[in-house]
C-alpha cells in the first residue's frame, strides 16, 4: 500500500505557505487552501491526485464543521431572533432556491438541479463575514443582527439540504418515495438521540470529566463526534447529520466552551484540507474556455441574491439603509456552497462544466465579499438620502450631549472597564463623554443619567462630534486591536497632542499601540498579576509599605509616565532608602538657559545619572531626542534627587 506521508507533507508545506501569504494580506485562508488545491491538483500541475484518501480525509473536515455548528445551535437564541431568523432568513433561502430554480428552467436544466443549485448559491460565508462584523465592530448593529440571523438559519438549513440533495438525484418516480423515507429516518434518529442522548451526555461528561485528563476528555469529544456520524451513516443519512447532533447535544452540557476550544485545532486542520479538495475540482483550462458563463453566474449571483434580501429586509420593516447594507453583506456565497457543491457533484446532478463554472463563480465572489463590505458604507451613503440624517442625527445627539463639556475624558467603549473609569473619573470632577455600539447598553446608561451615546469611535466624524478638539484625554477601554488602531489613527489626524490612553489584551500588543501613537497602554495581563501579587503579599504578611513600593516598582518598569515620581512634603514620612529612588522633576528653560539651541542627546545628562523623561512644548508632549530645544521648553528629569539638581543646575547655567 502506498504511504500516505509525501501527501500529508505536500499538503503541509503548500498550505503554510499559501495561507501565511493570505494572513499578511488580511485575505481569508480559505482562498488560500482553495488556491493550493486548484494549482497541486489534478487539472493543473498534478503533484495532488484525486485518492479515495483525500476524500475521506476531506469528509472529516465536514464532519467537524458541523459538529461546530451544533455546538452553537441555541434554543433560546434562536427564540431572541425569531423574527430575523425564521422570517429574513427562510425567506432569503427559499427566495433563492425558487430563483434558481426558475433560471435553471430557462436553460434548460431539472429542477432536481436547480434545487441544488439554488441551495448552494444562496448560502453566505459565516466565516469570513461574522469575522468582518467584529472587526468592524458591527455585531450589535441593525445590519450586523440581520447579517447574523440570516447566516444562523443557513447553517441551520445545511442539515435538511444535505439530506435533500441526494434524494433529488433519484428517479422522479422514486422522489417521494426516497425523501418520505429519508425524513422518517432523520426524524427517528433525532428523536432516540436527543431524548436519551441529553440525559446520557451529562452523565458521561460528569465521570470523564472528574478523571481530570485533557487527554480524556479530547478523545471522548473524539469519540461521541465521529461515533454519531457513523451511526447516521448506517441509517442512511449523512455523517454531517450525526456530527451536528453531537454538537447540539454537547451545547447543552456546561462542557460546551471546554469542548469548543479542544475540538477547533482538528476542525480548522481538517476543513483546511476539504477546501484543498475543492480547490482539486477546479479546472484551469474549463474555467478559462467558459469564462463567459463564469462572470454571467457570478453577476447574476451577486445580483439576484443583493436585490431578493433587499426586497425581503424592506418588507419586514427595516429601514433602507440597513436593508440595502444587509443586501451588500450576504450577496456573496460561502463555505457551505462548497460542501453542497461537492455533494450535488457526488451524486451526479451538477457535472462537468456546470460544476466548474458554479465553482469558479462561488470562488470569486468569496474574493469579492471583504471588498463589497469594505464599500458598503460608500455605496449606502451615495443612494440612500435617508442615511444621511441617520448618521447626521446620530452625530448631531452626540454633539448636543459633548456641547457643554470642555477639558473633558472620551471614553471609546462603555463595557465594565469603561463604566468603572467614568465612575472614578466622576468622583474626581472630571467629566467625560463614552460612545458605545450597544443600544441595549446605551439606552440603560442614558437613562440613569450616565454621560453616554451611541456612536462608532472608529469614525472620524464621531471623535469630531464628541469633542475631540476641546478634549484632555481620549481612553480606549476595549481590547479589540484592530479597532483601537483605527481609533488611534483619527486621533493622531484630529488631535496630535492629544494624550490616548489604550487598553490591550496581550502584552505584545504594546509596541504596536504605542508606535500607532498610543500615550500608554495598559496591558491586562499586567495589571491583573501586579493585582494577584499584592493581595497574596498582603496575606503573607508582607508590610503594606513593601507591597505598595513593590507594585509602583513594577508599574514604573513598564508604564513611561509612572516613572519616578514628583516629590512632594508629606513623601517625607517614607523609609529613608526611599531618598535614593528615581523621582521626577520639571525643569523649564527660561530664555538664558544654556540647554537653549542644544539637542537632547547633546546634553550629556548621563554623566549625572540621570534621563529625560519628555519633554513638553506648550502643552504638547514630545520625546524627539534631536530636535534642538527652545525658550519656555519643560524638559521633564529622571533620575535620584543629587543627580536631578545636577542635572538642572547644567540645564540651566551649564555648570
Amino acid at each position: 500500500m502506498e504511504s500516505a506521508l509525501p501527501l500529508v507533507l505536500l499538503l503541509l508545506s503548500s498550505a503554510v505557505l499559501v495561507v501565511a501569504v493570505f494572513r499578511s494580506f488580511n485575505l481569508p485562508p480559505v482562498l488560500g487552501y482553495l488556491l493550493v488545491g486548484a494549482v497541486i491538483g489534478p487539472r493543473a500541475l498534478g503533484w495532488l491526485p484525486a485518492s479515495e484518501t483525500t476524500r475521506h480525509l476531506a469528509e472529516f473536515g465536514v464532519v467537524f464543521l458541523m459538529f461546530t455548528i451544533g455546538l452553537e445551535f441555541s434554543l433560546p437564541r434562536l427564540y431572541a431572533m425569531k423574527r430575523i431568523v425564521f422570517g429574513l432568513g427562510a425567506a432569503q433561502l427559499f427566495g433563492a432556491i425558487a430563483a434558481a430554480m426558475m433560471l435553471a428552467q430557462g436553460f434548460g436544466i431539472g429542477w432536481g438541479a436547480g434545487f441544488a443549485l439554488g441551495g448552494i448559491l444562496s448560502m453566505s460565508s459565516t466565516a469570513v463575514l461574522s469575522r468582518l462584523l467584529a472587526d468592524r465592530l458591527e455585531l450589535d448593529s441593525k445590519h450586523g443582527r440581520e447579517v447574523m440571523g440570516v447566516l444562523l438559519f443557513q447553517d441551520i438549513a445545511v442539515v435538511p439540504l444535505l439530506i435533500l440533495v441526494p434524494a433529488l438525484s433519484r428517479p422522479a418516480g422514486e422522489l417521494m418515495e426516497t425523501l418520505g423515507w429519508a425524513t422518517f429516518k432523520a426524524a427517528a434518529v433525532l428523536i432516540v438521540v436527543v431524548f436519551l442522548g441529553q440525559r446520557l451526555m451529562h452523565g458521561w461528561f460528569f465521570v470523564v470529566a472528574r478523571r481530570k485528563s485533557s487527554e480524556l476528555f479530547v478523545l471522548n469529544v473524539l469519540l461521541i463526534t465521529l461515533g454519531l456520524a457513523w451511526f447516521t451513516e448506517q441509517a442512511g443519512l449523512s455523517l454531517a447529520l450525526g456530527a451536528f447532533l453531537a454538537g447540539m447535544l454537547i451545547s447543552e452540557t456546561e462542557y460546551r466552551y471546554q469542548v469548543e476550544e479542544d475540538i477547533k485545532p482538528f476542525r480548522d486542520v481538517l476543513l483546511g484540507l476539504f477546501f484543498v479538495t475543492i480547490g482539486m475540482m477546479l479546472d484551469p483550462a474549463t474555467v478559462a474556455r467558459e469564462w463567459v458563463w463564469v462572470l454571467l453566474l457570478l453577476t447574476l449571483l451577486l445580483v439576484v441574491k443583493f436585490a431578493l434580501t433587499i426586497g425581503i429586509s424592506r418588507a419586514l420593516g427595516s429601514a433602507p439603509g440597513t436593508a440595502l447594507r444587509t443586501g451588500l453583506w450576504l450577496c456573496a456565497g460561502g463555505e457551505f456552497g462548497f460542501v453542497l457543491l461537492a455533494q450535488a457533484g457526488h451524486e451526479g446532478l451538477l457535472a462537468g462544466q456546470a460544476q466548474q463554472v458554479v465553482l469558479a463563480a462561488l470562488v470569486m465572489s468569496l474574493v469579492l465579499a471583504p471588498l463589497i463590505v469594505q464599500a458598503s458604507d460608500r455605496i449606502v451613503l451615495r443612494f440612500v438620502a435617508s442615511e444621511w440624517l441617520v448618521r447626521s442625527m446620530q452625530l448631531t445627539q452626540i454633539a448636543a450631549r459633548s456641547m457643554g463639556t470642555d477639558k473633558h475624558a472620551i471614553l471609546c467603549g462603555y463595557g465594565r472597564t469603561g463604566q468603572h473609569l467614568a465612575r472614578f473619573l466622576d468622583q474626581e470632577g472630571i467629566s467625560c463623554m463614552a460612545l458605545d455600539l450597544d443600544p441595549e447598553r446605551v439606552r440603560e446608561a442614558a437613562l440613569a443619567g450616565e454621560s453616554v451615546t451611541y456612536g462608532d469611535c472608529a469614525r472620524r466624524e464621531t471623535l469630531v462630534a464628541a469633542g475631540i478638539s476641546r478634549a484632555h484625554v481620549l481612553v480606549i477601554t476595549f481590547s479589540d486591536r484592530q479597532a483601537a488602531l483605527r481609533v488611534l489613527h483619527h486621533a493622531r489626524e484630529l488631535r496630535p497632542d492629544l494624550p490616548v490612553v489604550v487598553r490591550a489584551a496581550e502584552d505584545s500588543d504594546v509596541e504596536r499601540m504605542t508606535a500607532a501613537g498610543a500615550t500608554e497602554v495598559v496591558p491586562e495581563a499586567l495589571e491583573s498579576s501586579a493585582m494577584l501579587a499584592t493581595h497574596a503579599m498582603a496575606l503573607l504578611g508582607v508590610p503594606m509599605s513593601r507591597v505598595v513600593r513593590r507594585l509602583r516598582e513594577m508599574r514604573e518598569q513598564h508604564y513611561v509616565l509612572l516613572r519616578g515620581f514628583f516629590h512632594g512634603a508629606t513623601d517625607a514620612h517614607e523609609s529613608l532608602d526611599e531618598a535614593d529612588q528615581p523621582r521626577l522633576r520639571a525643569v523649564v528653560l527660561g530664555d538664558g538657559a544654556q540647554a537653549i539651541g542644544r539637542a537632547v542627546v547633546d546634553l550629556g545628562l548621563d554623566a549625572f545619572g540621570c534621563t529625560v523623561s519628555a519633554v513638553r512644548r506648550r502643552g504638547v508632549r514630545r520625546v524627539e531626542s534631536t530636535a534642538p530645544l527652545s525658550a519656555g521648553d519643560v524638559v521633564v528629569l529622571l533620575g535620584p534627587p543629587a543627580a536631578l539638581a545636577a542635572a538642572e543646575q547644567s540645564l540651566l547655567s551649564g555648570r
